[in-house]
């Protein structure tokens, strides 16, 4: 089962679309395991780019021949990204949507097929961070591992004057984009709904 994040940029961030592949174990008469999760797929896209061209991008991966009726996108719908989202779903992608709006508030939400979901900023990056101290979350030979690494390692905990946890890029002219479209799929690669699974490559995105 291959899971998707997208974050939507605006006028000063880049879009980025990450896609992982959830690998399980299963025993019998047990309930079955995430054994790791593999980065398989990261790309930023050009600054400004419109979303029209980021909603045809993402159609053409989740439409690619390993992804097509095996995969489920998790898109961040905070402020610009409702629109978006809905254009999104006029396209048909033919895959399971959910839209997340990300907080900086302490507690998200999502259950089951539920098509909206919300969820604190600070606890995406914490559990990519924790999946990869485990080794549970293995980043592969992809063309944008390197910054992807990068941005991984520049995300920073602050605490404003009001008491606020915040985290986010760590410096004037970073980006955490790659950082936030991984941390989408890997949300929704950890909370489990019914659904056909595999393991096919990805040929071809």
């Amino acid at each position: 089962m291959y899971f998707v994040g997208l974050d939507l940029g605006q006028k000063r961030d880049h879009s980025a679309v990450a896609v992982v592949e959830r690998v399980d174990r299963r025993r019998a008469f047990q309930a079955t395991t995430t054994e790791r999760l593999l980065v398989r797929f990261a790309e930023r896209m050009a600054l400004g780019t419109p979303y029209p061209i980021v909603v045809e991008r993402v159609r053409r991966i989740v439409q690619s021949n390993a992804l097509a009726g095996n995969c489920a996108l998790a898109v961040d719908a905070t402020g610009v990204g409702a629109p978006v989202v809905d254009m999104l779903r006029a396209a048909r992608l033919g895959c399971e949507l959910t839209a997340v709006t990300i907080t900086g508030g302490e507690r998200g939400t999502h259950s089951g097929h539920a098509t909206n979901g919300s969820v604190p900023k600070k606890d995406l990056i914490a559990e990519v961070q924790v999946l990869l101290e485990s080794g549970q979350l293995k980043i592969g030979d992809v063309r944008e591992g390197g910054r992807l690494m990068q941005e991984l390692g520049g995300m920073k905990m602050s605490v404003s004057g009001a008491g606020r946890a915040r985290m986010g890029a760590d410096g004037p002219g970073e980006h955490d984009d790659l950082a936030i479209a991984l941390a989408l799929a890997c949300w929704r690669a950890k909370r489990r709904v019914p659904n056909g699974e595999g393991t096919r490559r990805l040929p071809g995105i």
